[in-house]
């Protein structure tokens, strides 16, 4: 189900024209796609703020959305339909008389139960309402990992929206290893209508790590010597352990070393690792004592000799 609109612009429903105007504005330059080009939720999230803004600040629009909600939209099918809903009008529900054995998806004690919500109108008889057409479409929730967190899997605490019978209320959700920056986690929080939720998630930038796909890529420093002799360096992984990666004799700058498996989860393939790239820099020696000079320069004759 949509989020209300006042709760999107982060404003009261008392506000004045000046601060949905303001909140919009704060809140387009924060979440425009422009602004955002390697986060996909900024495009939804930017959508929504912009919905909302078009509704709260137009007057006449405002005032129907106070009074109707959502539902805003269909404020003049409520009004001349009057007696309640009908079949073949934007909401489609069914009544029937007694108490259907628990046949219907929740029961209503009064008319005005129902039709209080909507129109505001006095008590009926007593009904059931069986729900025939969902009024609400799947949620999309936000969530910002870092890179760990993708490696391992996280939980968050997420706002669910209530539907048209149910309050909002918090659940603890799960996602799984592997994700990535739009990646879309499927959420069953319930049956029925707005049961289905989606974690839009972005993974933060890392210092170390820059991820490609499932493969991550790092720089590993490589002495000189060890560079034109050979030799044993440590490579750090996602998961703060170190491996050791063989150098080869005569490694040039930005050569690059496939570490097999010390990639990311592969969410396609369960138990599946990919890979991890280090490119070698090569690290100058420093603080040279005159015999180590008196070396290069031997070496630098002869090179050129």
């Amino acid at each position: 189900m949509a989020r209300d609109y006042y709760e999107v612009l982060g404003v009261s429903r008392g506000a004045t024209d000046k601060e949905i105007r303001q909140a919009f504005r704060r809140l387009a330059r924060r979440y425009h796609p422009d602004v955002n080009p390697g986060y996909r939720g900024a495009e939804a999230r930017f959508k929504e703020i912009n919905e909302a803004y078009q509704v709260l600040s137009d007057p006449e629009k405002r005032s129907k959305y106070d009074r109707y909600g959502e539902r805003w939209q269909y404020a003049q099918q409520f009004e001349e339909q009057g007696a309640g809903f009908q079949q073949g009008s934007p909401f489609s529900w069914s009544f029937r008389s007694g108490r259907p054995g628990g046949q219907s998806p929740f029961e209503m004690g009064d008319m005005d139960d129902l039709l209080g919500e909507f129109l505001g109108r006095g008590r009926g008889t007593r009904r059931t309402a069986t729900w025939e057409g969902p009024f609400a479409q799947p949620v999309e929730v936000p969530v910002e990992l870092s890179l760990e967190e993708a490696f391992h899997g996280a939980t968050r605490m997420v706002e669910v929206p209530g539907g048209p019978f149910s309050a909002p209320r918090r659940l603890e959700m799960s996602i799984p290893p592997g994700v990535d920056t739009g990646s879309r986690v499927h959420v069953r929080t319930g049956d029925g209508p707005g049961a289905d939720l989606y974690l839009l998630v972005r993974i933060r930038p890392h210092p170390v790590f820059r991820r490609q796909g499932d493969d991550l890529h790092t720089e590993v420093a490589v002495p000189l010597v060890d560079a034109v002799l050979g030799g044993e360096v440590e490579v750090s992984t996602i998961q703060g352990r170190k491996v050791i990666l063989k150098v080869p004799p005569d490694t040039q700058n930005g050569s690059v070393f496939r570490l097999a498996g010390q990639g990311m989860p592969r969410r396609s393939h369960p138990g599946g690792r990919g890979d991890m790239y280090a490119t070698a820099k090569v690290v100058l020696p420093t603080d040279l004592s005159e015999r180590e000079r008196e070396l290069f320069r031997e070496l630098r004759a002869r090179r050129r000799g």
